[in-house]
């Protein structure tokens, strides 16, 4: 910036710094050093040691003040995030003692005279500032209410007021200084970028090493993690020969092999980085943006749950500067493949690295009065642009975004990535031309039904071997998911491809799991899986399952499951996952559920792949089926996650259809529906009921499967009159059925049922004990009470006999402990009660038993003649069940203003008029998020006025919702194409 301006005076900075490690505190060094350096006083408020802003800001201007203000990510080891102890934490660090906090943080900034206040990035700096009548910045590259957005969804529901409180809290600061790397962040409307912040060095390569000993000739890696994985033991064996690795943060009681070098806590790493070959570590915007600066290689392990570091890692994948390793492969040590890889790449970042004195500069200018905000928009549209984060933020935890205008470009991206509808669908326009088949490969068995995405599947996999013949390295921005499919098959051999739907819950919902009737339409949406059956010394085996193999001694080729998922970085998961079949196998027998379970939980960004290895267990442990040849899989979804249009389910059964095709299974969709349920239920862990399993295998193109959920008894298919259309539209907010909400219903409604049964009981036995007889009681009204006595399902009490007998017996709410204490159990096989937790129950009892009775009159008014009143009554019946979804607590703000715009289109003039074409809504499947059903007249007004509620909802959020419509056939309809590459002679 150079030297102070003799013209204007020095200035005051408050800099207050997050306390979520030391990335943070690094980068405000080096912007700090900047404002002292042109004679400003800067004022840290942190929480970080005093040596790392002493060691390289040595000046009387510098003034450190030790407070901490917020929290950050708590975390249980050195890669995991607890999500509930950081909620709890930071409520406990700011919310708790926020008067006290804002009393004394304006009176501290008004006794230094501050000029300005920045922020990197504590929420209550910007709100103290504005109090205390001070202008305020941010620098940084997220903000910690798109961090907590996915924790209060996931982890603590009832913390979501902290969300809103720091969105507000940054609706304060004037203007956001940006780094690359960058999240979204709705909070800030005003955004300057400015390059990388980095720390300078202060020793060449050469200096480095030989004050540490180190000769040119011995490959150096960096261990740079902020605190070792816990239990972690460093081995010898980890590095190849002629390494050496330099340990950062490591403790004092630490024992390391001779090739482990620990540096000194004051180290300067910056430095030791410059003169390393490669980084091994977790991914910050500290290590990342050094990385990329000093154009080393980075090899990275995901952490858990922090939606920093999707972003930050496209931007060093882009720039050629990455290699992810598997965590099981970190903490085995199977390290050479990885660095191996590192060594070879050339990291390209040509840009920047001055974002400190350019930050410093923009500053210093806005301290002095230069206006970077925009005029043109009042206090209250910033603030309501920072409550978009309720809907944007929990949209897709970890969505790989990294466009400048995230706001208007956030359709283009979902329509590229999820597969889902156009807006010629959107206009009800059915006549697509289907695209060409690739004649590179030949079907053998199957049928693709007319169906352009099986179409364009099958040439996204007929140009799989190009990517393996031009791997080169040559695109920065090619998909890695591609790279690891291109040398998944054997190009001679038969490939099996399969395909199921998602599914829109038109009727029944969460009270499948109490035995509902349900109405479920499969979507036009689907999974496709490709898989290949291979001999074990047939099988190109990534670099890193060849080092676990070896490493386990094993003679011969051994069974292994490879998979590659399409659209990983939709949600940060790993786009790979592999392990040996013998891995599911204990003392030859299948591993048990529980322990598969625990397997799959080790490595949360790996998690997914217990959805589609989980059918190989459920296989091998239900119909006693061996593996003998390794299994190479693709899967390629396009029913987006987390809408609750069951794109699980679309997985599970793919992959099963998948398995059963190459393996010559003969499963009918039924049973192979409830072999899946297993999947969800036993092997990842999600309380679900059987409907969308069912739905994905079982239904048909446009018409909607009735299904008595007792446990899987379809009725049969009900056609769709061709006057009446549904839609789904996606509301925005991440549905999940493992979620914390959707539990806690679903067990208070096994409570309601073990209460109801024992009110019964109860009943019944004092009838006998009075000597009750056939004069006094009808033997029908005995025979009713012995029913209920052991009722099997809620839904086959009627709402009568409810209202009647039972609800006065049901309290609002029960403590577990309570409960556990008076029934012993609840007799649910896939849910757990918290004794500590109160459960709403009334409510989640009430609500299956009337949802059964309005599913039946629904299927009833389908078949019936057309009338305004059957339209007006379908969309009464949706409207209740919406209702009802609340009265649990599985609402939602974005599903319930979506079923408002319905209802102001149902109710505008044009409607009561006789031009209606919109009938009624509802939220669908596990609720608290993702779709709501509409129900209308199949006509273009309709479509036309879906199409406006998708504006409206944008125009009123910033997202753009994803519009589900039409239909397709099931699994079992499709059933499976055998297909093989043409020779090329």
């Amino acid at each position: 910036m150079g030297a102070q301006d003799p013209v204007k005076r020095p200035l005051v900075f408050a800099y207050y710094v997050t306390g979520h490690g030391f990335g943070h505190a690094t980068r405000v060094v080096e912007v700090a050093r900047h404002l002292i350096l042109a004679g400003h006083d800067v004022h840290v408020v942190t929480g970080a040691p005093d040596y790392v802003f002493t060691s390289e800001i040595q000046s009387p201007r510098l003034f450190l003040r030790k407070v901490l203000l917020d929290c950050g990510a708590v975390q249980a080891d050195a890669l995991t995030v607890d999500r509930l102890a950081s909620l709890e934490k930071y409520s406990e660090t700011a919310v708790v003692p926020r008067d006290t906090i804002m009393a004394t943080e304006v009176e501290w900034l008004k006794s230094i005279n501050a000029d300005l206040v920045v922020s990197d990035v504590v929420p209550v700096a910007c709100r103290a500032a504005a109090d205390a009548g001070i202008r305020s910045v941010c620098v940084t590259n997220f903000s910690w209410d798109f961090i907590y957005a996915e924790y209060v969804m996931a982890a603590g529901h009832h913390h979501r007021s902290i969300v809103w409180q720091i969105a507000e809290d940054y609706s304060h600061c004037e203007f956001l200084i940006r780094l690359p790397g960058y999240c979204p962040m709705p909070a800030f409307r005003d955004a300057i970028d400015v390059p990388l912040v980095v720390r300078r060095l202060h020793k060449s390569r050469d200096e480095v090493r030989r004050d540490l000993g180190i000769s040119e000739d011995m490959k150096i890696a960096i261990l740079n993690f902020g605190g070792q994985p816990s239990g972690w033991t460093l081995k010898e064996e980890y590095l190849p020969e002629g390494w050496l690795c330099l340990v950062c943060g490591a403790s004092e009681s630490l024992n390391l092999p001779p090739n482990f070098v620990k540096l000194a806590k004051d180290t300067y790493t910056p430095d030791v980085i410059a003169a390393s070959d490669c980084m091994l570590g977790k991914i910050g915007y500290g290590t990342v943006s050094e990385a990329l600066a000093y154009k080393i290689p980075f090899v990275f392990v995901r952490r858990d749950y922090f939606n920093e570091e999707p972003f930050l890692r496209n931007m060093l994948e882009f720039y050629q500067g990455g290699v992810e390793m598997i965590r099981r492969d970190l903490l085995t040590g199977h390290w050479r493949p990885y660095l191996e890889r590192a060594i070879s790449l050339k990291p390209c970042y040509e840009s920047g690295i001055n974002g400190g004195e350019v930050a410093a500069r923009i500053l210093q200018d806005t301290a002095y009065g230069k206006n970077y905000a925009s005029d043109r928009l009042s206090g209250s549209r910033r603030l309501r642009d920072a409550i978009v984060l309720g809907y944007e933020l929990q949209r897709v935890p970890g969505r790989d975004l990294s466009i400048p205008d995230w706001y208007a470009n956030a359709e283009n991206e979902l329509g590229l990535r999820t597969g889902s509808p156009t807006t010629a669908i959107l206009r009800g326009d059915d006549n697509f031309p289907l695209p060409s088949f690739p004649e590179e490969f030949e079907i053998l068995d199957g049928d693709i039904l007319g169906l352009s995405d099986t179409v364009n599947f099958l040439k996204s996999l007929s140009g799989l071997d190009s990517v393996l013949d031009s791997e080169k390295g040559t695109e920065k921005n090619q998909l890695r998911e591609r790279k690891a499919a291109a040398g998944l098959f054997n190009w001679e051999e038969d490939i099996f491809v399969t395909r199921a739907p998602g599914r829109l819950d038109v009727m029944g919902g969460i009270a499948d799991y109490s035995g509902s009737l349900v109405l479920q339409m499969p979507t036009r949406e689907a999974c496709h899986v490709a898989i290949q059956k291979i001999c074990p010394n047939k099988q190109r085996l990534w670099k890193h399952a060849q080092a676990r193999q070896s490493a386990k001694g094993q003679q011969g080729p051994t069974p292994v499951l490879q998979i590659v998922s399409y659209g990983s970085e939709l949600s940060n998961r790993g786009p790979t996952f592999d392990m040996d079949l013998s891995d599911f196998m204990e003392d030859d027998k299948p591993l048990s559920y529980e322990k598969a379970r625990s397997y799959f939980a080790r490595d949360p960004s790996q998690r997914w792949a217990a959805y589609i290895a989980g059918t190989i267990l459920v296989l091998m442990k239900e119909l006693g089926v061996h593996f003998d040849n390794s299994i190479s899989m693709l899967v390629s979804s396009a029913v987006p996650e987390g809408k609750g249009v069951s794109s699980s389910a679309a997985v599970e059964v793919a992959t099963m259809s998948a398995i059963a095709a190459a393996h010559g299974l003969n499963i009918n969709p039924r049973d192979l529906a409830l072999l899946c349920q297993k999947v969800e239920n036993h092997v990842v862990g999600a309380p679900c009921g059987v409907m969308d399993q069912m739905t994905s295998a079982c239904g048909e193109a446009n018409k909607l499967l009735a299904m008595v959920c007792q446990p899987a008894e379809v009725l049969g298919l009900v056609d769709i009159p061709s006057y009446i259309r549904f839609w789904g539209i996606d509301s925005g907010i991440r549905h999940s059925v493992g979620g914390a909400d959707y539990g806690s219903v679903r067990i208070g409604a096994f409570m309601g049922r073990k209460i109801i049964k024992s009110v019964a009981s109860d009943l019944l036995s004092q009838s006998c004990a009075n000597g009750v007889t056939s004069d006094d009681l009808e033997e029908d009204g005995i025979e009713l009470l012995e029913t209920e006595a052991s009722l099997d399902y809620l839904c086959n009490l009627s709402p009568h006999r409810y209202e009647a007998l039972y609800i006065k017996q049901l309290p609002e709410t029960m403590l577990g402990e309570t409960f556990l204490e008076k029934y012993s159990d609840h007799n649910d096989p896939v849910t757990v009660i918290d004794s500590k937790r109160n459960y709403g129950l009334r409510a989640a009892t009430r609500h299956p038993i009337y949802e059964n009775f309005r599913v039946k009159a629904f299927k009833a008014l389908l078949t019936s003649s057309t009338s305004d009143d059957q339209f007006t009554a379908l969309g009464e019946l949706l409207y209740q069940c919406h209702y009802s979804y609340s009265a649990c607590g599985l609402g939602s703000d974005g599903t319930d203003r979506l079923v408002q715009l319905v209802q102001e289109m149902h109710h505008s003039k044009l409607s009561r008029s006789g031009e209606g074409t919109l009938y009624g809504a509802k939220i669908t499947g596990g609720g608290s998020g993702g779709t709501v059903c509409v129900v209308g007249r199949n006509c273009l007004r309709s479509s036309e006025q879906i199409i406006q509620i998708q504006k409206r909802y944008k125009g009123a959020t910033g997202y753009l919702p994803i519009v589900f419509e039409g239909s397709s056939p099931g699994a079992g309809k499709f059933g499976h194409l055998r297909i093989r590459r043409r020779s090329k002679d």
